[in-house]
């Protein structure tokens, strides 16, 4: 299944990275903002990263749930017009504006938001927030209750907490759901914002003829309430430790690998259970998006299995994935697929025929393709119709930032290949990627504004200082917005004529 036929294109963006008094961007007026300035600037697509709730780190591929949203995103001022706060509590602290401070941010946001539910209290609960309530209950009745426990353990890990608890004992999670009800409802009614407010973006979005690209991470989180609920799922000891985690060996970003940490699936159980798990997963992302972009898709064909205890990915052995077994069942329960696979890396050649066999879009990232010769893949001489060309994605450096860094080798060649004397790299990239024939071209808005190294959103291994960027109104300009459509008119990725739209929303 082709993706789409249509040439299309659009930015890179998550809401974190929104401007907003609060120290976060949020769901709110400066997303729909957004929206508009996108339409106005005839991109169709707009592509975030995963939206579920940080844990350690503020990873957006390192949640506590691979269902529920991050109340970090939820817009305040609709608990204002909710009538669940006063402008007295809306006041906020003189946050950084250019950054994400999030210890600070987040210690604001949770009291405010318990403030929100203590109003929240007071009048009889809406129709809609029970309707969540039981509609997501394959999710949401664990998640909250696993949220409830580890505040309760002060935030610890579900492997070390008491042993009735970490085991999902039945007598024991009775008792904690009774004991701490009134946290287990403060989130419930958290998810019950996020997703009324995100539904809420989205058919905005879809009206516009924008089409939301969401992330799902192959992995889930060690420290997630997924783990922690389905256990038989993973490859864990008795006592919860992985018996091995996922990363990936030496490549281009480290030379000990990456070690993620992520439990393994025990892939076996899934395949005996039709992969009910993953079925409802995907059924629920793509209530949220139109287009799902599987990170670490070679995982489905082979992944890197590092021992429970290293300390590094170096001593890892390469494993086969469930492959066409995967995708047949989820086909077959859910229909065609609109995914894009993150293809990137050194794969095996069948990581490729497992992408085409389906028919699936792979990526191509043009900050990959310099210093070789004419044969390189990510050079766009070289792209399929059926693919989406990035000119850098969520884990590169900016186009400036790499560009001031590259070797002179890599430069030259960008040069001759482009004609151009590399002042004005980033529109360079933008304009090589908008005239390629790959259907979609996905750009981010750091490179639409030029900006260098402060920028960039994370630098993999790099623990600290990630996920932080935020850009300020003034700097999504009139310039930016008549540039991008230009080059969108130019390379006919403008015109989405009603009768051929795609990505409609899925419902089933």
């Amino acid at each position: 299944m082709i993706l789409t036929e249509q040439r299309l294109s659009g930015l890179l963006l998550h809401p974190t990275s929104f401007p907003s008094p609060y120290g976060i961007g949020d769901l709110g007026k400066e997303a729909f903002h957004f929206i508009n300035w996108l339409a106005e600037a005839k991109q169709r697509l707009w592509q975030v990263l995963p939206l579920g709730p940080t844990g350690f780190g503020d990873s957006p591929y390192q949640c506590f749930s691979a269902f529920a949203g991050n109340p970090l995103l939820i817009a305040p001022e609709d608990l204002l017009h909710r009538g669940y706060l006063g402008y007295r509590e809306l006041a906020a602290p003189l946050f950084l504006r250019e950054r994400v401070d999030y210890g600070p941010v987040i210690q604001w946001k949770r009291t405010l938001l318990q403030q929100a539910y203590e109003g929240f209290k007071k009048q009889a609960p809406p129709d809609s927030f029970m309707q969540f309530v039981e509609e997501e209950k394959v999710w949401l009745h664990d998640y909250a209750l696993f949220m409830a426990i580890k505040d309760e353990h002060h935030g610890l890990p579900w492997n070390q907490w008491r042993p009735s608890l970490r085991d999902r004992k039945k007598q024991a999670l009775a008792a904690a759901r009774k004991r701490l009800n009134d946290v287990i409802q403060f989130h419930y009614f958290q998810q019950w914002l996020f997703f009324s407010q995100w539904r809420k973006l989205k058919v905005y979005a879809n009206e516009k003829s924008v089409r939301i690209i969401g992330d799902i991470p192959i992995y889930v989180a060690m420290d997630s309430a997924d783990a922690w609920s389905h256990r038989e799922q993973f490859l864990f000891d008795a006592e919860g430790r992985p018996l091995v985690a996922a990363g990936v060996p030496p490549d281009y970003f480290s030379p000990t690998g990456q070690l993620w940490g992520n439990p393994i699936y025990n892939w076996e159980k899934m395949i005996d259970e039709g992969f009910a798990w993953w079925i409802e997963r995907i059924r629920a992302n793509l209530r949220l998006y139109d287009i799902l972009r599987i990170d670490h898709f070679r995982g489905f064909y082979n992944y890197w299995a590092v021992p429970g205890d290293a300390e590094t990915a170096i001593n890892g052995e390469w494993r086969d994935g469930p492959r066409t077994a995967f995708f047949d069942a989820i086909i077959a329960a859910l229909g065609d697929l609109p995914l894009i696979a993150e293809d990137l890396g050194q794969p095996d050649s069948g990581v490729y025929e497992l992408r085409d066999h389906y028919g699936f879009p792979g990526m191509k990232v043009l900050q990959f393709a310099w210093g070789a010769d004419a044969s390189n893949p990510f050079l766009p001489h070289n792209y399929d119709k059926n693919a989406v060309v990035y000119t850098g994605s969520h884990d590169n450096d900016t186009t400036r930032g790499w560009y001031e860094k590259a070797s002179e080798q890599e430069r030259d060649h960008v040069r001759r290949y482009l004609r151009v004397d590399g002042s004005d790299i980033a529109w360079d990239f933008i304009r090589l990627a908008m005239a390629s024939t790959a259907n979609l071209a996905i750009v981010p808005l750091q490179d639409c504004m030029n900006l260098g190294s402060e920028a960039r959103m994370n630098t993999p291994a790099v623990a600290a200082g990630n996920w932080a960027w935020r850009f300020q109104p003034q700097q999504l300009t009139e310039s930016i917005r008549a540039g991008l459509a230009e080059l969108a008119e130019l390379y006919g990725r403008a015109c989405v004529p009603p009768e051929q739209r795609v990505y409609a929303t899925h419902t089933g």
